[in-house]
């Protein structure tokens, strides 16, 4: 194996594969990146064997071959190496030789023949997706995802597929976070639901990916394509390709819990909101994290609070528009700045039922996404 290209393009396809090559003690090989020279290409390749990657790199190849090289020793090499100078990589007697300039380095590697192979997916019926769009998605959803996989359904992230549009969705039981987006489909199939569970560290690498890496995997539309088979996703943008396994179980039906109804409803400025729940968030109950909401409608004016026996109180009081009863709640201070915290507009609607039922955010103009807070029963 023989080839030649720029720092930058060696940089940019390990950015894209390298983040999932980690410590692995039971298949040492697994540390390793692959890097595969064929009929003209140059293919880095790393998986975890839940998650596969690899991404296409610019270069000329001089002699086909392939093997697989420590992912942090190469990566970081890589990076020091001079921005954007000719780097010929060669095989030579179980090593790997890098020269760039006056760098010159031989890293010892292990043959190819050991590397688990990444499945081949069907590329039939895509979905495409704007790529912009589609990060923000990820973004405003997954972080409702469960930490924890004693339930392994809640430790991913829902997409629905329904005709023209995309739907996600992730809960960790004490709060859920849905997000809509339009798709563009190509075969009469896909008209029909398709309901998918992805786990969360998949759509956590898409997302890094998406974020760090449009010019340097080809991307010309940036649009992001999804093939989805029985058990796998594969995501492709430009010259990078992610495959991973589902999530198999049935995730819950969620749509039950989402109040169809409320008794208050108020508008209030979101930043003005995060500032006074950090404000009380420092006297709330450790553990707890309870703050006090309520919503005085004669007033028009939302009232913050916290107590705590050790620190003392807070309580803040901002304008609002609030429509219907006086009401109130107590919630997760946390959970509702990481609502809040994905409310891409100035002011943010808040709808009530009361102190036992979930409370619903939504942006003050925007339908397509909501997230709702579970309180904490008094």
């Amino acid at each position: 194996m023989k080839f030649s290209s720029l720092q930058e393009n060696l940089k940019q396809g390990l950015f894209v594969v390298s983040h999932i090559a980690g410590k692995n003690p039971n298949l040492p090989i697994l540390n390793n990146i692959m890097i595969e020279a064929k009929q003209g290409n140059i293919k880095l390749i790393s998986t975890n064997l839940e998650i596969g990657i690899s991404c296409l790199i610019r270069g000329k190849v001089e002699k086909e071959g392939s093997y697989t090289i420590d992912s942090k020793i190469f990566s970081d090499y890589i990076n020091i190496l001079p921005t954007n100078k000719k780097v010929d990589v060669e095989l030579s007697e179980n090593n790997i030789s890098v020269v760039c300039e006056n760098y010159k380095t031989k890293i010892k590697g292990q043959s190819s023949e050991e590397y688990p192979l990444i499945p081949t997916i069907d590329r039939e019926g895509a979905y495409k997706v704007s790529a912009n769009d589609f990060k923000k998605a990820i973004s405003q959803v997954v972080f409702a995802a469960s930490p924890s996989e004693t339930r392994i359904e809640l430790a991913g992230v829902l997409f629905i597929f329904d005709n023209n549009e995309l739907i996600l969705a992730a809960t960790d039981s004490y709060r859920l976070a849905e997000k809509r987006i339009k798709t563009k489909t190509e075969s009469a199939e896909q008209a029909d639901v398709k309901k998918i569970i992805i786990p969360t560290k998949t759509i956590q690498e898409v997302n890094r990916i998406l974020s760090g890496a449009r010019e340097e995997v080809g991307v010309e539309n940036d649009e992001i394509e999804i093939y989805v088979l029985e058990n796998q996703v594969l995501f492709v943008y430009g010259t990078a390709e992610i495959v991973s396994r589902l999530i198999e179980g049935q995730y819950p039906d969620y749509k039950q819990i989402i109040p169809n109804f409320n008794k208050t409803n108020l508008l209030v400025d979101v930043n003005q909101l995060m500032r006074a729940v950090k404000a009380s968030a420092l006297f709330s109950k450790s553990g707890i994290n309870d703050i006090n909401l309520d919503f005085p409608k004669d007033k028009q004016e939302l009232v913050i609070s916290s107590t705590s026996g050790q620190a003392g109180e807070n309580i803040t009081n901002l304008e609002a528009v609030i429509n219907g009863d006086d009401n109130g709640m107590v919630v997760n201070y946390r959970y509702l700045l990481d609502g809040l915290n994905n409310i891409n507009e100035e002011r943010v609607k808040i709808e009530v039922v009361d102190g036992n039922t979930p409370c619903v955010l939504r942006p003050e103009k925007d339908d397509s996404y909501l997230y709702i807070v579970m309180p904490i029963k008094q």
